[in-house]
């Protein structure tokens, strides 16, 4: 997500305020909303499900782009149900939680083999033929290992926000950085889909 989203963000503000400091940490939403909420940053990038637990109060989101989710295999087609038996890579627990949500909407629970945060791990696990996989598009979008198909799950997003801290107005530099995140998350939206990409997978 930073990956594909912050740069393009980040190079236009400074282009047009050459003045501004911009730091960036990685980091997880729940940690990164306390980074928020102690003022130790600005501005949080964070994603959410439908059913994801709502913010803390205090927390004002504003909506940057819904990013497909795709199922990753080596081999064309593929759907949920067909891989109910598949060994599977998990992400983070708030990755996982949403995997599991998905598996069980089709009558099964995912056999974890691998666990990894790593977008380029994972990959790399699914080309090796050890097992599949769930990735965000914008993760696709800044990294595609050759080999890698990439099925849509229909109608399965991430919602990407930026959030702030506290009643508005924000800092100028804030909303100008809000401004700029919305512009950067409307070209990606843009964008050509990721390489060998299938955009409807048979049911």
């Amino acid at each position: 997500m930073i990956g594909s989203l912050v740069p393009r963000a980040v190079a236009a503000l400074t282009a047009t305020h050459p003045g501004l400091q911009i730091g960036l940490t990685g980091t997880q939403p729940p940690e990164a909303l306390e980074l928020l909420r102690t003022g130790e940053i600005d501005v949080a990038i964070v994603f959410r499900y439908d059913d994801t637990e709502p913010e803390p109060p205090g927390v004002r989101l504003h909506h940057l782009l819904d990013d497909p989710l795709y199922l990753l295999s080596t081999s064309p087609g593929q759907t949920l149900p067909a891989l109910r038996d598949a060994t599977w890579i998990a992400g983070c627990e708030r990755c996982r939680g949403h995997l599991l949500s998905l598996c069980a909407d089709h009558g099964f629970e995912p056999r974890i083999g691998y666990v990894s945060e790593d977008m380029v791990v994972m990959q790399a696990l699914v080309v090796a033929g050890l097992g599949v996989t769930t990735s965000p598009g914008l993760a696709l979008r800044a990294h595609h290992v050759e080999g890698i198909v990439a099925s849509e799950l229909p109608g399965s997003r991430q919602h990407i926000y930026a959030a702030t801290y506290g009643e508005p107005p924000d800092p100028p530099a804030t909303t100008a950085l809000l401004a700029a995140l919305a512009e950067a998350a409307a070209s990606i939206d843009g964008d050509p889909p990721a390489p060998g990409s299938q955009s409807d997978p048979p049911s």
